[in-house]
């Protein structure tokens, strides 16, 4: 396999891509320390920063913006539009305004870990410092301001829990104000798998299916 490179694409140095992976039109991937696994898409117009690290099989849609200090695990989908960002009350000066602050990494900035399976939605904005739990998935345009655990889907502005939802990407129990109820085994609707929530925590009870 080979690594497959739009003629408008720009990839600096220090930059490694992995086998089957797509670089399509007008993507900039900044190096040094940047690293996307196997068989993964970048779409058209993304931009993504230096020492961003990408697992394998991570689709990334067009126009999405990720920023220096995101780590994206294995299995993600970020969906067109997507912006990351990692300083929580970002300056673009001095407090006298006589010097540009530089664009380097500094202790303001923040990481934000993306953990495998999850689903981000077109347009979606996701704030400094956070994690977004396994298989979790946030809804089009939602704004996330605070760390999203596993199996959750949440939307809006902020972002809150609207439902849990399977690793197949249903969802199959509603919030309540933003929390899950205690449920000791419910079943996905569409593929069976069965799973427990406790104090807002979904648990699997079942492995997943091999496909």
């Amino acid at each position: 396999m080979t690594v497959r490179l739009h003629p408008t694409a720009i990839v600096e140095g220090g930059v490694t891509i992995g086998d089957g992976t797509s670089v399509w039109d007008a993507v900039h991937i900044r190096g040094p320390g940047t690293t996307i696994g196997v068989d993964c898409i970048i779409g058209e117009k993304s931009y993504v920063a230096y020492g961003v690290t990408i697992g394998d099989r991570v689709k990334i849609n067009a126009f999405v913006y990720i920023c220096t200090g995101v780590t994206i695990e294995d299995g993600v989908m970020i969906s067109a539009g997507t912006t990351f960002t990692n300083d929580r009350y970002p300056r673009a000066t001095t407090p006298d305004l006589t010097k540009l602050r530089p664009s380097d990494p500094d202790e303001h900035t923040l990481a934000t870990v993306v953990r495998a399976g999850t689903t981000i939605g077109a347009r979606a904005t996701i704030g400094p410092g956070l994690e977004l739990g396994r298989f979790s998935m946030v809804g089009m345009a939602a704004t996330v301001t605070r760390s999203v655990p596993a199996l959750h889907l949440v939307i809006g502005h902020p972002a809150r829990t609207a439902a849990a939802v399977c690793r197949c990407g249903e969802p199959f129990l509603r919030a309540v104000d933003g929390r899950l109820p205690d449920v000791a085994d419910i079943e996905c609707p569409a593929c069976g798998l069965r799973y427990a929530v406790a104090a807002d925590r979904v648990h699997e009870l079942t492995p997943p299916r091999s496909s």
